[in-house]
C-alpha cells in the first residue's frame, strides 16, 4: 500500500475533506472546546483582562504537533474579543508587499492568524517585526538613488501564529509573542468526549464505548478521531444497525489496518524495518528514509512524533532506536541490549 501526505488516513495533516468537516465541527468559545485546560485558563484571563483594558490581546504563538486544534484556538481568541480574523499561511506570503496588503487591510483589534509561521520568508519576516511592535511597516519604493522608504502605520491587531516546529523559528521572531502556549495530545477521555459531541453534529448514533475505543486509536489527535468518526459511520450504516458501538468500531479499524495503538501500515513498517534489518538501531534518519521509501521529512513529522511519543522509538546521538514496547507490540522477543539501552535512557532523563 501506498501512502503519501495526501492520502495516509491516520496523518495528522489537514487535508481539503478534512478542512470541510472542521468548520462544522470547530467550537466556537473557550467553554465549549475540549482539552488544553491549562491553555484555556490563561487564555480567559488575558482576553478578561485585554477586554477590560479595551486593547487588543498580546501576540500568541500556538504549536505542537498538526491536527491539535491551533486554527480553531485562533478561531476561539477572535470570537472571545468580539472581533473577526484573517487567515493566512506562512508560505502565502511570498513578498513584503503581501504582507503590506494583508496587515493595512485589518481592521482595529482584528485576529491575524498565519499558520505555519515557521515558513515565512526572511525578508517577509523582517518586515513583520515592526509590525508586531510598533504598529507599522516600513517599505520601500523605487531602486537605486531614487529609492525612498515610507513608513505604512497599521492598525493595532493580534497576531496569532502557528507552527508545528518551534524550534525553527528565529529568536527575534519568537520572541515578539507575549503569549505562547504548547498544545498536548490529548487524552482518550477527552477525545471520547470530542467524538460525541461531533457524533451529535453530524446526526450519527454512538455509544459510549465505541467512542472510547475510537478515541483509544486516534494518536491523541481530535482531527484523526473526526476523521475515523466519518469513515466507522459508513461501517456502522452498511455492515451494521447503524449506531456505532464498540463492536463495530473493532471491526472498522481491523479492516483499515488500524491498530489498537492507532498504529496503521506504514507505523508498522517502519517499526519492522528498523528491528529487522537494522537491529533496533540506532539507525540514521536519511537511512531509515530510504528503506522505508518515504522522504526524510515525511518520516520526521508524520511518523516519527507518535512512535516518540507512545515510547515505541527514541532519538539518540547516533540515530534512532526502537525501544522494548515496540518489540513486545509486533510480538518479537526483547533482546538483552535493546532492555539495557532502554534502561540507560531512563536514567539519563531522570
Amino acid at each position: 500500500m501506498d501512502f503519501n501526505k495526501e492520502e495516509r488516513f491516520m496523518s495528522s495533516m489537514e487535508t481539503i475533506q478534512d478542512a470541510d468537516s472542521e468548520n462544522i465541527l470547530r467550537p466556537k468559545t473557550l467553554e465549549s472546546y475540549i482539552g488544553q485546560e491549562k491553555v484555556k485558563a490563561n487564555l480567559k484571563v488575558y482576553i478578561k483582562a485585554a477586554k477590560k483594558r479595551g486593547e487588543p490581546l498580546d501576540h500568541i504563538l500556538l504549536y505542537g504537533p498538526p491536527g491539535l486544534g491551533k486554527t480553531t484556538l485562533a478561531n476561539i481568541v477572535a470570537n472571545e474579543m468580539g472581533t473577526s480574523i484573517k487567515v493566512t499561511s506562512g508560505p502565502a506570503l511570498n513578498t513584503a508587499a503581501d504582507l503590506a496588503a494583508i496587515l493595512t487591510g485589518l481592521q482595529e483589534g482584528e485576529v491575524l492568524f498565519i499558520d505555519e509561521i515557521h515558513r515565512l520568508n526572511k525578508s517577509v519576516e523582517e518586515k513583520l517585526y515592526s509590525a508586531m511592535e510598533d504598529f507599522a511597516i516600513d517599505m520601500v519604493w523605487g531602486k537605486g538613488p531614487l529609492a525612498n522608504m515610507t513608513r505604512l502605520p497599521v492598525p493595532k491587531f493580534t497576531l496569532v501564529g502557528a507552527t508545528t516546529k518551534a524550534g525553527s523559528l528565529s529568536s527575534p521572531l519568537r520572541d515578539r509573542f507575549g503569549v505562547q502556549f504548547r498544545l498536548e495530545m490529548y487524552t482518550n477521555e477527552e477525545l471520547s468526549t470530542i467524538i460525541k459531541n461531533s457524533a451529535k453534529v453530524l446526526n450519527i448514533a454512538i455509544d459510549e464505548d465505541g467512542a472510547l475505543e475510537m478515541a483509544k486509536r486516534s494518536r491523541g489527535t481530535p482531527r484523526i478521531a473526526n476523521r475515523l468518526l466519518k469513515r466507522i459511520r459508513d461501517f456502522a450504516e452498511i455492515e451494521g444497525n447503524g449506531i456505532i458501538d464498540k463492536q463495530i468500531t473493532d471491526l472498522s479499524l481491523n479492516r483499515l489496518e488500524i491498530d489498537e495503538f492507532g498504529l496503521d501500515v506504514i507505523d508498522r513498517r517502519i517499526l519492522e524495518i528498523m528491528i529487522d534489518k537494522f537491529n533496533g538501531g540506532p539507525v540514521g534518519l536519511d537511512t531509515l528514509a530510504a528503506a522505508v521509501g518515504e522522504d526524510v521529512n515525511t518520516i520526521e513529522d508524520m511518523y516519527e512524533p507518535y512512535l516518540m511519543q507512545i515510547t515505541f522509538i527514541a532519538r539518540t546521538p547516533r540515530g534512532r532506536i526502537c525501544l522494548p514496547d515496540a518489540y513486545k507490540h509486533l510480538g518479537r522477543k526483547v533482546p538483552h541490549y535493546v532492555e539495557q539501552l532502554s534502561m540507560d535512557l531512563d536514567s539519563e532523563d531522570k
